[in-house]
Order: structure tokens, then sequence, then C-alpha cells
């Protein structure tokens, strides 16, 4: 079992404000070799476009809940790492989409900005897939602002994915609204990834696909790395093993967290653990509180997923920011231990645990999001919760209808996920549980942007599951989610 404890040296921690040239130890000899140490540097004086206000070992941001954090471990990765050179033939670099300043990801609002002060130019909104279809017309700024909608509106990238030979079914149709129709390349809309709190991972990208043909999660990061410079970036020729590790070496090291709202204030206050300098110092190992595990109850983690505001529970007062606080506790208690029954989950309740069908399961939030204050899942779990199925699809993605060659039987919906890798009819709609630090700062949510925010998200947790919230419980989950 890897053990992904990432550490900060006593002399990170006390230098924090500056660059951290302290290496930080090795995660594991499966993991990494020896100490991320590479690759990294103090801030620069002209920072290119891709930093923005990514210029310290720690940087703060403005969101719509409050402020965000990056912790750069190792330091501010240079301008001349890897990550922020085009190495491919369309300009793109790894920072275009993954964006240091919006989380490592990129929001709407951003890209419509860049859409704007580009006119439509910025290397993210490159045919190949930051349009609908690459077919589209880009002639005026009018069609491309219309051929870029969805990576406009909810921050999507188009990803062509090509079921395997022998898949166990057939692509009857492909309803896309723009085009891209057909049914032996498949499009689908996906959120793009963050590049942070990558140490948390079991998975790597939304369906899982680059770590079913490799060992580790390093080694699928670095498959991933390479496949984006030689598919989203357009490259001829893939990157050397120094590039994918120069790369891989600016990703790991970097740490994002919210650390303030603007109705509860510091997120460390109050004998709280919030925040991002703590996350260095959070341990992930593999397979542990496993809610599958015989420890506990089935579908019950052994021990709390998030104990980062466990002292904000009881808190009590007229303070308005005390009554804040006391919501971030009360919902991450909820989270935590809330029952909620589990049924109709590929991934889950298809499953046999000791002679056991899991057809129906007493869990929690924590059942799928178990990894301690990151809430990932520390297996490589993936389920389908229903979040591309056709009855809440919305127009403005596909429709695929696939059939079981064995059966006959047919079903719809907007992304295949897992399954348009592996062919197995049982991984349609499957995907993995992500990371929830830095929510905040990264809205849409689901891998195709469906829920414009955590409200959104709750809702659609509340009605799949009939968990039958009070609104006083929906607001404290929100307030939690939104701590994170």
């Amino acid at each position: 079992m890897r053990n992904l404890t990432l550490v900060m040296t006593a002399a990170c921690v006390a230098s924090w404000l500056t660059a951290c040239s302290a290496p930080l130890p090795p995660a594991s000899q499966a993991e990494r070799a020896s100490a991320i140490s590479v690759a990294v540097a103090a801030p620069v004086a002209t920072p290119p476009s891709d930093f923005g206000s990514y210029a310290t070992a720690l940087s703060v941001f403005g969101d719509p809940a409050g402020q965000w954090s990056n912790f750069a471990a190792n330091g501010v990765v240079p301008p001349t790492n890897p990550f922020f050179l085009a190495l491919g033939s369309n300009k793109r670099t790894c920072g275009t989409c993954h964006n240091p300043n919006n989380g490592w990801t990129e929001s709407p609002t951003n890209l419509n900005n860049r859409f704007t002060a580009s006119n439509g130019n910025d290397p993210i909104f490159a045919s190949i897939d930051g349009t609908n279809c690459p077919s589209l017309s880009t002639a005026t700024l009018a069609a491309h602002r219309t051929a870029s909608s969805l990576l406009l509106t909810k921050g999507l990238i188009r990803i062509g994915l090509t079921p395997p030979n022998g898949a166990e079914f057939l692509v009857l149709a492909v309803n896309n609204p723009y085009g891209c129709t057909s049914q032996s390349q498949i499009s689908v809309y996906r959120r793009i990834s963050p590049t942070t709190n990558l140490g948390f991972l079991s998975n790597v990208m939304w369906d899982g696909r680059e770590s079913l043909t490799t060992s580790s999660v390093q080694q699928a990061l670095l498959t991933q790395a390479s496949d984006a410079v030689t598919g989203h970036e357009a490259g001829a020729v893939a990157p050397t093993a120094a590039t994918l590790s120069a790369i891989y070496n600016a990703e790991i090291p970097q740490f994002s967290a919210q650390t303030t709202l603007s109705t509860a204030g510091a997120l460390n206050g109050t004998n709280a653990q919030g925040g991002v300098l703590t996350l260095p110092q959070q341990s992930f190992t593999p397979g542990s509180n496993n809610p599958f595990s015989g420890k506990a109850p089935i579908g019950v983690t052994p021990s709390p997923a998030f104990t980062l505001f466990s002292a904000w529970e009881s808190l009590s007062g007229g303070n308005s920011a005390l009554l804040a606080r006391a919501s971030v506790g009360r919902g991450e208690k909820l989270f935590n231990s809330l029952p909620i029954t589990l049924t109709g989950v590929a991934g889950l309740n298809d499953q046999v645990l000791n002679g056991k069908a899991l057809t129906t399961v007493t869990g929690t939030c924590a059942t799928c999001h178990n990894a301690p204050n990151a809430g990932s899942h520390t297996t490589s779990f993936l389920v389908n919760t229903g979040v591309a199925a056709a009855n809440v699809r919305t127009s403005d993605l596909p429709l695929i209808t696939l059939s079981n060659r064995a059966t006959g039987g047919t079903v719809q919906t907007s992304d295949p996920g897992l399954a348009l890798t592996t062919g197995k009819w049982a991984d349609i709609g499957k995907f993995k549980v992500p990371v929830l630090r830095n929510l905040s700062a990264r809205a849409p949510y689901f891998h195709n942007g469906s829920a414009a925010t955590l409200d959104d998200v709750v809702n659609f947790y509340n009605a799949r599951f009939a968990m039958k919230l009070t609104a006083q419980q929906h607001a404290d989950l929100v307030a939690f989610l939104s701590a994170l």
C-alpha cells in the first residue's frame, strides 16, 4: 500500500510567506523514488500571464464565498517549467486550462473574460476541443462564442473517446446538438480537473481511464500529462521522461483550500483546522477508512471523514460569525453521520460483500467521500450516482443511446463514463469520487458542470436519495462544503 503522507518540514512551515526551499519527504517508495525537490524556484519578478496572482508560495484569491489560498509547498513553480510552456502546436500550455488563479482549473466567469480580452483567440478556445464540435464555424466572433458555448457557460472541454473492440454494447444513436454525431468516436463534455491536491487521488481523470493501464497514481499522472501534450496541445511528439517528471513535480506540491468565508471569517479560528496550511500534513493511505472493510457497519466509515470543524459544532451566541461557524460545524457532522439509504448506485449496490448483496446500503456522504479531510475515496472506487442519466440531462448535452449486445436492453445517457474505456455494460455512467477541497473556487460541479452551485449539489443528492433534508440541514451542508 502506498502512503501519500505529505508533511511539510519545520523550515517550510516557518517560511510559508516566502518560497519554501526545503524538500518534502518521499510519499512512499512505490509512488516517489525521491523527495519532490526539483522543478521549483522562488517567485519570479515578472510572472507570465498564466501566473496572475500566483507569485508567492502562499497565494490568496477571492471567490464567491470568501477567499481561498494555494500553498506551493516547495515554492512557486517558475515560468520555465514545462507546465507553463507550449509543448505542442496550438500555443496551449498545461496552465492554459489548469489556471493557478482559478483553483488550477477554469471558471466560466474567467473564461468569458479571456474570450472577450482575446477576441476568441486565446488558445483554450481552439477548435480541437475548445468548441462543442470541431466542425462548427469560428469565422466571426459571434460564431466562435456560440461554438464555444459549453466552455463559456459550464467550463466543459470536449473529449472524443472510442469504445474498445468487443464492447458489450452497441452505440445505437448519438443525438448531439452541435453535430458531433459519430457513433465510433463519442464526443462527451467534461469539467477540467484541478491539478492541485493530487496526493489525495486514487483515480486519474473523471472516468479513471489513465489509472486502468498504470500501476500507480504517479504513473497515471505522467501518462495523463503525455496524453495532454499530444492531444489537447496538438503535439506531434510525446514529451520526454524528463519533461513529464518536471510537470509532475510541479503539480504534486500544490495544495488549495478555502481559507475564509465572508460569513464565518477565518476557517482556522476558534480551534478549527480549516484552511490550506493543514493540508500538506494530512495523510492519505490507500484503502484506509474504508466503509466496506468490516471494521464498522457496512457503508459506514470506521472514523469520521472530516474532523476540521468539530470544535464549531456546539458554538452558540448572537454573533453572526459564530452562528455561521456553528452552521459549518453542524454541516460537517451531518456529512459524517446523517444516514442515507443508498440504492441503485452502480459500483456500489451491484457488489457482493462476504456473500451478501449490497442492494441497499445505509451509509452517509462519507461512504463515497471517505478520504480523511480530503473527501476523495481511498480506493479506486467509481460509481454511477445518476449525474449523467437521461432524466436529468439538459438540452445542451448530448443524448447517447446504448444497446446491450447480449440482452438487447437499452440505456440513454449524456456520458457513458468509464464504459467508453472498458466497454463494459456495468460501467455505464461511472465516474470517480473527486477531492472536495477548494470547492467554492471551482464551480460548476460534477463532471458535466450540471450543478451551478453547491446548493444545486445538495439538491441533487437530496432528491436522488430521498434524504428529506430540512431547510437547516440543507443550509448547514452547503456551509460546510463552502468551507472546504
